[in-house]
C-alpha cells in the first residue's frame, strides 16, 4: 500500500497577501473585471495599464509605498492595436514602453499556454490582461462544464502564484434577468470561484460619461469602496467614491438590457447572412463585416459557436450552415 504524503499546517510559513491595486487586484492572484460590453472595462484597464506603467498612483489604492514604473502585458481579441488600444494608451498618458503583446498572429493564446508564463518571466511582468474570456479561454472548452474549466484556471492560477503577476480577466456578463452581480458571470460558476477578487464596471443610464467600479467578491480582503470615473476624449478621470454596492449598480444600470457582444454580434449578422443562402465564400463573409469592425478572430469564434463548416472546393474556401438548431432556432 502506498504511503500518503501529508504536510503539517505548523511548517507552512505564514505569507501577507501582495496587492498591486489594494484592495481590488492581488498580486499572484486571478482577478475578473466583468461588465457589459460598451460599458467601459478595455477603457478602465488601459488607464489602470497607463498608471501602472509610470508609476503612478492607482485610485482608492491602500498600498502606501511608492512604485517604480512596472510592465504589462496586454492580450485582447475585439480591438486592434493600432487604432484602439494604442491611442487609448496614449490618452492616458502610458509608457508605450513598459507594455507588450504576446504575438497570436500564427497561433492563438489560450490560459494554458506557455508562452503565458514565458513572457511573464522574461520581462518580469506584474499585470497580465485577458481580454475577453471566451476567447482564451481554450479551444473545445465548454465554459459551462465546470470539468473543463477547472484545469484551464487551475494553469492559469499556477502561472500567477509562481510568477507573482497580478492576471485580469476581462468578462462579459450573462444576459440573465433579475440576478445578483455575484451570479451575472458567462459559464460556469468555477470561473467566478476561481478569482480571488471580481469586479463590477457599470453604466448607471442616467450618467452618460460616468463609470463605476465596485466590489462583487474578494477572498484577501475587505471589499473596497466603489470607484467613480468619468471620461473625457478616451482618458479616465477618478473622481472619488460612491455608497452604491455591485448589485445596486447593476440595477440603476440596466444590466438586463441586452446589450451584444462583439462575438454576438457577429453571430448575428452570420444568421442573417445565412438564412438568405446556406453557403457563402469565406473571403466574402470576411469582407463584408469588416465595416462592423468585426476581427477574424472573433468571427471564427462566432462560426464555432454556430457550427459553421469550412468546405474547400478547387482553390476557394466556403462556409456552410448545415442547421441552426439549438439556441439560435426560431
Amino acid at each position: 500500500m502506498q504511503n500518503t504524503k501529508l504536510i503539517c499546517m505548523d511548517s507552512i510559513e505564514s505569507e501577507e497577501v501582495k496587492w498591486l491595486w489594494k484592495p481590488y487586484i492581488p498580486e499572484g492572484k486571478l482577478t475578473i473585471l466583468r461588465g457589459n460590453p460598451g460599458e467601459g472595462k478595455t477603457m478602465l484597464i488601459l488607464n489602470i495599464v497607463s498608471r501602472l506603467t509610470t508609476g503612478k498612483a492607482l485610485p482608492g489604492d491602500l498600498n502606501t509605498e511608492v512604485r517604480p514604473p512596472s510592465i504589462c502585458i496586454y492580450q485582447t481579441a475585439e480591438d486592434g492595436l493600432a487604432d484602439t488600444i494604442k491611442p487609448r494608451l496614449v490618452a492616458n498618458l502610458a509608457d508605450c514602453k513598459n507594455v507588450f503583446v504576446i504575438d497570436e498572429s500564427n497561433t492563438p493564446l489560450s490560459f494554458s499556454d506557455e508562452r503565458i508564463e514565458s513572457a511573464i518571466r522574461d520581462k518580469g511582468a506584474k499585470l497580465l490582461v485577458l481580454d475577453p474570456l471566451q476567447a482564451y479561454l481554450g479551444s473545445g472548452v465548454d465554459m459551462y462544464r465546470a470539468n473543463e474549466v477547472r484545469p484551464q484556471f487551475t494553469s492559469l492560477m499556477g502561472v500567477a502564484e509562481r510568477t507573482g503577476c497580478a492576471i485580469v480577466i476581462i468578462e462579459h456578463m450573462n444576459k440573465m434577468k433579475g440576478m445578483k452581480a455575484i451570479n451575472k458571470g458567462i459559464g460556469s460558476m468555477d470561473i467566478t470561484g476561481a478569482a480571488r477578487s471580481v469586479l463590477l464596471l457599470a453604466k448607471p443610464k442616467a450618467a452618460e460619461s460616468t463609470m463605476y467600479l465596485a466590489p462583487i467578491k474578494n477572498n484577501l480582503a475587505a471589499p473596497g469602496a466603489t470607484l467613480v470615473f468619468s471620461v473625457e476624449d478616451n482618458r479616465m478621470f477618478f473622481d472619488g467614491t460612491s455608497e452604491m454596492s455591485a448589485d445596486q449598480l447593476l440595477e440603476s444600470s440596466g444590466g438586463d438590457d441586452v446589450v451584444l457582444s462583439k462575438v454576438e454580434l457577429a453571430e448575428q449578422k452570420l444568421l442573417e447572412l445565412f438564412s438568405k443562402q446556406q453557403e457563402w465564400e469565406a473571403l466574402q463573409l470576411q469582407d463584408g463585416l469588416k465595416h462592423l469592425d468585426i476581427s477574424k478572430r472573433t468571427l471564427d469564434e462566432a462560426k464555432k459557436n454556430l457550427g459553421i463548416k469550412s468546405v474547400k472546393r478547387e482553390t476557394t474556401w466556403y462556409w456552410t450552415m448545415p442547421n441552426t438548431e439549438g439556441k439560435y432556432a426560431n
